[in-house]
């Protein structure tokens, strides 16, 4: 069976003999068959492993397949699912076990509408796609996650494709009426801009339905057809209209587009904007849904965003939904309407999860806080226990309220509800926050409890490397997240991290742009065996790409242009990427490294592109100074005045520049928008006779500013304090790191 071939001896439609063959004739899905994205290369290379692709009708499905087919030297066999069963299967699964073991020759098995399959049918496929007897290709319409074996998924790389934009379908039209062989090209035709303009709006990103629409607008319009070559044909706004009659909701009550109906609905009642709810909901009521369904989820809303703001909105809801079941349909729409214009002008408040914060901290802690004995119950223990003794009733104080103590003991001060501003619940704020006030200064004398005492495990050296191992991995973590925060990395996003030599930033970006693009710098073939060591168990075809130049970038930078440097790097001289990451990148380069170091990777992102980065700033970091006590007030500022000069050195390349001239490159550089952030961490430390002896060195610029403000007797004093005080001593050392992120 070949759904790429027509029916002997009938024209093809359109559609069909306009279907692209190779990748260069593919029109939309840039994000996933772009310059270097992870599907062409895996195509270019005929390294195709199992795939699903998923997407609405009309976005390339299908026509992806048949660019494999032709690109792959592997057999390749197609069948549908609607008319083929476990039969053909197994006859396909024959020939594919012939080609490997008669020929050494790979099969691939396309199989369209896979989800049509049942569960048995995918069993069926399972085993022959374990063993790599076939390489499967599925199309579908529906979310493989819900409607393919689950065996079949996790074998298999997903592939989402999206509908069409306007520009990808006038592309489609333009090449359909200019190809001379497969279009309309051998007659002169041409359309209105309202006519195109129409077509590609009511196609709805389908491409089918344009070349379907095209196919009888064009063939339809002359007396007889085909008219003479060379012929005009002329297609009008009415013309248009006449031959793609209305537009299709796409929308089917069990798949993702009622998921994502319903979720449109609901944030846009959240967003409240009532124009984009009635949109919505006309959505959902003209395509069939259940409106009991969407009147049970305006009453979770009810209470989830809307609460305490506008109490009676709950209400409201729970008095449509009985006045629909009343009426019924049609008229029950006005119902329908009411609510959700109901919801969406209320003020809002989301102040009701707060119970779910309360439900989280139970479920994490070992052991429940007990309950305050003066809340416990007093009819059954009070005379043995002392149960419900001191409880204040509220009732018998003015206002009917008295602060006392309601939480464990060891959740004094914990807040779970958090008032909003909003509607009603603007006007119970105040009272609410000033009784927490007093009750958390009442709270502030504790009850009587035993002391309980223990003996720390472990030796002090123990705890010690503990704690610092401990304090790298949360200050990494915290720089890796500060890095990406500012950056909306998609799943086919192209990232490129400019120094990936402790892979920290690389593998966080393979997590977030699977099926996009990273790329890795380093700077030797020890830190490149390294990562490529760690990446031995990803597919070849996800494998991050590390790239290892002969020199430093900041070198390339200022001795090359772009495409050369490009060129070294062993990149596609036309790729640029989504995000350019990076982690003290700018440490130790003069001034002239630097600038030329930001004008490249500014100059690597393609438009809107973001360069994120954090950046140790030496000039700022943790004065020795502070660290010690000195009994000489005159002497503490000789040697804080000494320090200021050695991190003030205009000679030393590691503090001669801050964070400033940073984000000032960037903006020379062509970034539109920058921002920086500097924080300052605070990390346990442990300094060594090694580092104290580099630091005092009368050749290194702290040695030489201590020797120049202090005399030969304070500078041994210095030394001799230093060792006391610091040396095998844990120290809170402070630095000061900027994260800068910039958008071309």
């Amino acid at each position: 069976m070949d759904l790429f071939s027509s029916t002997p001896g009938a024209p093809s439609p359109l559609a069909f003999r306009m279907r692209p063959r190779t990748l260069d004739e593919f029109v939309g899905q840039e994000h996933i068959v772009g310059k270097g994205r992870l599907l062409r290369r895996v195509i270019q290379a005929d390294q195709v492993s199992s795939l699903i692709f998923y997407g609405p009708p009309g976005t390339g499905k299908t026509t992806l397949a048949q660019v494999i087919a032709n690109s792959t030297r592997s057999h390749f066999i197609t069948m549908n699912a609607v008319l083929a069963g476990v039969k053909e299967l197994r006859e396909s699964i024959e020939v594919a076990k012939n080609n490997r073991d008669l020929y050494g020759r790979r099969t691939t098995l396309f199989v369209d509408e896979v989800h049509r399959w049942n569960k048995a049918q995918q069993d069926a496929l399972l085993p022959w796609v374990e063993n790599g007897t076939v390489i499967l290709i599925g199309a579908t319409t529906e979310n493989p996650y819900f409607e393919v074996n689950r065996a079949l998924v996790s074998r298999s790389r997903i592939f989402q494709l999206k509908p069409l934009t306007e520009d990808d379908l006038r592309a489609v039209a333009r090449a359909a009426c200019a190809d001379p062989e497969r279009g309309y090209g051998a007659w002169n035709v041409s359309f209105t801009e309202e006519a195109l303009d129409h077509l590609v709006k009511i196609a709805n990103g389908d491409a089918r339905s344009l070349l379907n629409a095209i196919e009888l607008a064009v063939e339809t319009t002359p007396e007889r057809f085909p008219p003479p070559a060379g012929t005009e044909i002329a297609i009008t706004r009415e013309i248009a209209e006449e031959s793609i009659q209305r537009k299709a909701v796409l929308y089917d009550k069990e798949g993702d587009y009622h998921f994502d109906t319903i979720s449109a609905f609901i944030k846009s009642v959240r967003g409240s904007d009532p124009d984009a709810v009635l949109y919505w909901l006309a959505r959902m009521v003209l395509a069939g849904e259940d409106p009991h369904y969407i009147f049970r989820r305006m009453l979770i809303l009810a209470s989830e965003d809307v609460g305490m703001a506008d109490p009676q909105a709950l209400v409201f809801v729970e008095s449509a939904a009985a006045a629909f079941d009343r009426v019924g349909m049609p008229e029950g729409r006005f119902h329908l309407a009411h609510a959700a214009l109901y919801l969406a002008t209320a003020p809002k408040s989301n102040s009701s999860l707060g119970f779910f914060d309360a439900l989280s901290l139970l479920e994490s802690e070992q052991r429940e806080g007990e309950t305050p004995n003066h809340l416990r119950d007093a009819s059954r223990d009070k005379e043995g226990f002392g149960h419900g003794e001191g409880y204040m009733y509220p009732h018998a104080f003015k206002d009917h309220w008295v602060a006392q103590q309601y939480l464990p003991a060891s959740l004094q001060g914990k807040v779970f509800y958090s008032p909003s501003d909003q509607g009603r619940e603007a006007v119970i704020r105040e009272e609410v926050l000033r009784r927490r006030e007093i009750q958390i200064a009442t709270a502030l004398e504790p009850p009587s409890t035993e002391v309980l005492t223990f003996t720390p495990a472990g030796t002090s050296s123990a705890q010690w490397m503990e704690r610092l191992s401990a304090g790298r991995r949360a200050a990494l973590t915290l720089i890796r997240d500060r890095i990406f925060s500012p950056l909306q990395v998609q799943r086919h996003s192209r990232i490129l991290d400019a120094d990936a030599r402790t892979g920290i930033l690389l593998w966080e970006a393979l997590r977030r742009a699977p099926e996009g693009g990273v790329w890795g710098v380093v700077a030797s073939q020890d830190e490149a065996a390294l990562l490529q060591h760690r990446m031995k168990e990803l597919e070849q075809a996800v494998r991050p790409v590390i790239l290892r130049p002969d020199r430093p970038l900041a070198e390339m930078a200022r001795a090359f242009s772009m495409e050369q440097v490009m060129t070294a790097l062993g990149v596609d001289p036309s790729i640029r990427f989504d995000f350019v990451v990076g982690r003290d990148l700018f440490t130790r380069l003069p001034a002239s490294d630097r600038d030329a170091l930001v004008r490249l990777l500014i100059a690597l992102l393609s438009p809107g592109g973001v360069l994120s980065f954090a950046q140790v700033i030496p000039r700022l970091g943790q004065r020795l100074s502070s660290l010690i006590s000195l009994d000489s007030p005159a002497f503490s500022k000789k040697l804080e005045a000494a320090e200021e000069r050695a991190h003030a050195d205009p000679f030393h390349d590691l503090v001669n520049w801050s964070h400033e001239e940073l984000a000032a490159a960037c903006r020379a550089a062509g970034a539109r928008e920058v921002s920086v952030e500097t924080e300052r961490s605070v990390d346990t430390r442990r300094i060594t006779d090694q580092e104290m002896d580099l630091w005092l060195a009368p050749e290194s610029s702290y040695g030489r500013a201590l020797a120049t403000g202090l005399s030969t007797r304070e500078l041994a004093r210095v030394r001799e304090i230093f060792r006391n005080q610091l040396v095998g001593r844990e120290v809170a050392w402070t630095s000061t790191v900027a994260f800068i992120a910039a958008r071309k």
